[in-house]
C-alpha cells in the first residue's frame, strides 16, 4: 500500500505488480512474509501485532508456523496465543506445521485413541493406528509396549503437564501429583478420567467412574434440604456425613500411596547417587 501510494505521489499510472490469487487474511501474512525477509526489517513491535492478527486468523496453524511468518520466536508465539486465548478461538485437537501436516495439540489424546484402536483390534499395524490417531508410529509402538506392561499410554510426565495446563485443576501445593484438588472443575475432571481406556475398559475403572458420577449442585443440595421431611434430616445427615467420612478415608490412602511411591523413588535415586 505504502508503494501504491508512493507511485501515485509520483504521477504514474503504471507500476510493476506480482498477482496473488487468495483471501485478504493470506494477502497479509504474505505482506508480512516479505517484510520480515526482505528490505527494511520491520521492528518487533509490528511483528508482535502481525503474529497477535495471524493467530487470530489462522488459528489453525502451528506456533512454528507463525513464527516462521512473523520472524519471531515459536515460544513468543505461543505465549502470544495464551493471550489470546480469551477471546474465544476455537478450540482446536490438532494445528498445521509449516511442512503442512496437520500433528494433534495435545499428544496424550492421540496416544489415548490409539490405546482404545490397539485394545479394539490388536492385529492392526502401527502404521494404521497412526494414521487414525494422528500421531506417529514410534508414539503407537511405545502406547503398545505400555499397554502390555498394564501401564497408562501417556507418559506420567505428560500427565502431570496435562493436568497442571488444565484450566481450574488447581492444587492446594502447586501442581503435585498428590495434593488434595481444590478448585476442582467436576465436569472437567470427569471428561479426563473417561477418556483414559485403562478405566474404561476395566472393572475397577468403570467403578470408579460409577461412583463419582454423582454429583449434586448447590441448587440440587438446597432444594432436597428444603424437601427433606423433618423427621427424616437427622438421618439424612448422619448418612451423609459417613459417606464424607468414607471417601475422605479414601482421598488419604491415595495420597498416601502416592507419597510412598515418591519416597520409594527418591531412595533409589539416592542409591543410584
Amino acid at each position: 500500500m505504502h508503494r501504491l501510494r508512493a507511485a501515485i505521489l509520483r504521477g504514474r499510472d503504471e507500476i510493476d505488480v506480482r498477482f496473488f490469487d487468495g483471501n485478504e487474511k493470506d494477502a497479509f501474512v504474505l505482506a508480512v512474509e516479505c517484510n520480515v525477509h526482505h528490505g527494511l526489517p520491520l521492528p518487533l513491535s509490528d511483528r508482535t501485532a502481525a503474529a497477535e492478527r495471524i493467530v487470530k486468523s489462522h488459528p489453525e496453524w502451528s506456533d512454528g508456523a507463525v513464527a516462521a511468518a512473523t520472524g519471531l520466536a515459536a515460544k513468543t508465539v505461543a505465549a502470544i496465543r495464551r493471550r489470546s486465548a480469551t477471546e474465544h478461538l476455537p478450540q482446536l485437537h490438532s494445528r498445521i506445521g509449516r511442512d503442512g501436516k496437520a500433528r494433534p495439540i495435545n499428544s496424550a489424546e492421540g496416544r489415548r485413541l490409539a490405546s482404545t484402536l490397539l485394545m479394539e483390534n490388536p492385529n492392526a499395524s502401527l502404521r494404521e493406528v497412526a494414521m487414525a490417531a494422528g500421531v506417529s508410529p514410534g508414539t503407537v509402538r511405545d502406547v503398545r509396549q505400555r499397554l502390555q506392561r498394564k501401564e497408562d499410554p501417556v507418559p506420567p510426565r505428560q500427565r502431570e503437564a496435562e493436568l497442571n495446563a488444565a484450566p481450574n485443576f488447581r492444587t492446594a501445593t502447586g501442581g503435585g501429583t498428590g495434593a488434595a484438588v481444590q478448585g476442582l472443575d467436576r465436569k472437567r475432571a470427569m471428561q479426563t478420567l473417561m477418556r483414559d481406556p485403562q478405566l474404561r475398559m476395566s472393572t475397577e475403572g468403570r467403578l470408579l467412574l460409577r461412583l463419582f458420577a454423582v454429583h449434586v449442585d448447590e441448587r440440587q443440595r438446597q432444594r432436597l434440604v428444603k424437601w427433606i421431611p423433618r423427621r427424616w434430616r437427622c438421618a439424612v445427615a448422619e448418612l451423609a456425613y459417613s459417606c464424607s467420612r468414607d471417601w475422605y478415608q479414601f482421598a488419604k490412602q491415595l495420597e498416601e500411596c502416592e507419597e510412598e511411591k515418591a519416597a520409594g523413588s527418591e531412595k533409589v535415586l539416592e542409591e543410584v547417587g
